[in-house]
């Protein structure tokens, strides 16, 4: 029996979300944004509901390139292992519990960086303090920490309180997000992760905070959002994440490899 050869595009689209997903891993290292092997990030496969792609267990994050990625399924088997590392299980049940309940996650992006764990671990979480914070105002979900994500269990409660947003606090963890691309999803954990250095910097400078009205957050949160849709649902381009990989292709070009 023959087996089923994908359409073109599909193979096009597979490849484009390898690099992409690349990418990212490139980008959250030379950014400071990665914590040794740990941490993680999920692409869905183009054209299917029940795959994604994520990094080997084991490799710091400028060793990913696009062809050592490791394809699971959403039961956490491996589908496809080039390296034959494995996954983190923690990835596996925080991003296989997202993939699944919401098919317009098509990537996942999580981090444990110390300006995030540190605003995660504050009682009142993101504050709307700048025009990068603002974004998140009524966007923004949080989950209680219940130990290093192992428990399958867990995963339905996750799930819960992320809800339909895009963007969560993992309560004295770190911080999560979703995108309909790779490059949604990372360019909210860059905005996110500036918004939480600039509120400790502001908290540590001890200098009374100007205020911003209810009004005004939203009104920012929604030209984010606007601008966020004119590129997933309306095609624009997206200049910042082509900006982004024209910098890794100078500085790390074996990324696509």
């Amino acid at each position: 029996m023959t087996a089923h050869v994908p359409p073109a595009a599909i193979l096009d689209q597979t490849r484009q979300a390898r690099i992409d997903l690349a990418a990212a891993y490139r980008l959250i290292h030379r950014l400071g944004l990665d914590d040794s092997i740990y941490t993680h990030i999920s692409v869905r496969l183009p054209g299917r509901h029940d795959r994604f792609l994520i990094n080997p267990y084991g490799m710091r994050f400028e060793e990913v390139t696009a062809s050592n990625l490791v394809e699971v399924d959403i039961d956490g088997n491996i589908v496809d292992d080039p390296l034959g590392l494995g996954i983190n299980p923690a990835g596996f049940t925080i991003h296989s519990a997202v993939h699944a309940a919401r098919t317009d996650a098509m990537c996942v992006l999580h981090t444990h960086t110390v300006a995030g764990v540190a605003v995660s671990c504050q009682r009142q979480g993101l504050l709307p303090l700048n025009q990068w914070a603002l974004q998140f105002t009524d966007r923004l979900a949080y989950h209680d920490y219940e130990g290093i994500a192992l428990d399958l269990d867990e995963r339905a409660r996750l799930v819960a309180d992320l809800g339909d947003k895009f963007v969560m606090v993992l309560r004295n963890h770190g911080m999560l997000t979703c995108g309909r691309s790779v490059a949604e999803a990372f360019k909210l954990m860059h905005n996110l992760e500036r918004s939480c250095r600039a509120q400790l910097a502001v908290q540590a400078s001890g200098a009374e905070i100007s205020p911003l009205s209810a009004a005004v957050a939203r009104k920012t949160a929604g030209q984010y959002a606007n601008f966020y849709d004119s590129i997933e649902l309306r095609g624009q381009p997206d200049s910042e994440w082509a900006a982004f990989k024209r910098m890794l292709g100078r500085t790390d070009p074996d990324f696509i490899n």
